[in-house]
Order: structure tokens, then C-alpha cells, then sequence
């Protein structure tokens, strides 16, 4: 049985590619079931999470209402299943492939922040076209662009 929500997300939102990724996640998450925490952030303390900062940086991490920890692709997986959208990492669990995606996630985890310097251009892309759907749906002068970008 999982925990209850919320999940709270500690990720850094100084890798364009994390934070891009969290983005998704809080503009999806209309139930309220995750909460996100920046540990890039000025002043954050990884002893208040009982762990430090280089294993939060090595790997995203998620804790449960209840204390419970888990993290990299569980961590992942856990947050679509929270907006709705496990079925898209549902098939990263099987027992015959499991292994391969958490290596995999653990490969793009030390890799990411020259990765997301190559993808740079195509988060650009990505971030502006989201901001320009956002704002297609604003109506009479009132829009959820403000309230979708905070962390």
C-alpha cells in the first residue's frame, strides 16, 4: 500500500531539465497531491530531510506524508501516478525491465546538468510553448500563469 499523499518533490530547480520536468508535474497536479522543494534554493538545509545535500543532488527525491522516503525513478514514478499519469511509467516497474530504467535514471541523474546545457535549445522550446498555451487559455484579463510558476 502507498503512503499518503502529499508527496513532497525535492529537486533542483538549477537543472533546466528537473525543473522543466517539475513544471509539468505542478501544472497537472489540480488534486494538490505533490508539493515541490527547490534544494538549490538559497538557505535550503538537507539535515532538516535527515540526509545531505550531495545524496539529494545525486538523485531526485520524494517524501511521504508519513515520513517515508524514496527516490530516483520510484520517485518518478510515484509523482505521474499523483497527476494522473502512471500509466505513462507504469511499464518502467516491471520486474523484467526495472532494472534497466532505474540504471538509466541513475546514468541521466549524474549526467543531467550537461545534458540539460546540450537540450538547452529545446527546453527553451518547450518552456515558451507551454507559457504561449497558458496564456491562450487566459480570459478577461484573469489567467493561472503566476499561480503555474511558482515553486
Amino acid at each position: 500500500m502507498r503512503p499518503a499523499y502529499p508527496l513532497t518533490l525535492l529537486y533542483d530547480a538549477a537543472c533546466p531539465v528537473c525543473s522543466l520536468e517539475m513544471d509539468h508535474l505542478r501544472a497537472r497536479d489540480a488534486a494538490g497531491r505533490l508539493a515541490f522543494v527547490d534544494i538549490a534554493a538559497p538557505g535550503f538545509d538537507a539535515t532538516a530531510h535527515g540526509t545531505t545535500y550531495a545524496a539529494l543532488d545525486a538523485e531526485l527525491h520524494g517524501v511521504w506524508a508519513d515520513g517515508t522516503v524514496v527516490k530516483g525513478m520510484s520517485t518518478l514514478r510515484a509523482a505521474y501516478a499523483a497527476v494522473g499519469l502512471g500509466w505513462v511509467l507504469r511499464p518502467t516497474a516491471l520486474a523484467p525491465v526495472r532494472p534497466v530504467f532505474d540504471l538509466a535514471y541513475r546514468l541521466f541523474a549524474r549526467y543531467r546538468r550537461p545534458i540539460s546545457r546540450a537540450a538547452a535549445p529545446l527546453i527553451d522550446t518547450v518552456r515558451a510553448r507551454r507559457t504561449l498555451a497558458r496564456m491562450a487559455r487566459c480570459r478577461g484579463g484573469a489567467c493561472d500563469i503566476a499561480r503555474e510558476d511558482r515553486s
